[in-house]
């Protein structure tokens, strides 16, 4: 039995250190050149709207997302330097 959440997804990319003007069509842009993103969202805070600085891109194609990842890790994008890893596949919550 797997533990809950150790799992990598191999197509979708954890972004941190987005610029805090970005919006997810701006991620999407500056992701885009690796290949076909198929989502990009960035996580906003509930109570203010205001971006939390990180989001995710998810790919088509594996081999895109690792370019991606490899090119874009600790790369300038809008005047920040991101960080970027392969996302954690999220573990399931419990329902009540």
């Amino acid at each position: 039995m797997s533990g809950g959440g150790g799992d990598i997804d191999t197509k979708k990319l954890f972004i941190g250190g987005i610029p805090w003007a970005f919006d997810s069509e701006d991620l999407k842009e500056a992701f885009s050149e690796f290949g076909t993103v198929a989502e990009a969202n960035i996580v906003y805070d509930r109570e203010t709207g205001r971006s939390r600085g990180f989001g995710f891109v998810t790919f088509e194609e594996e081999d895109a997302a690792k370019k991606a990842c490899d090119e874009m890790n600790e790369a300038e994008v809008g005047g920040r330097t991101v960080n970027v890893n392969f996302a954690k596949a999220r573990p399931q919550r419990e329902r009540f």
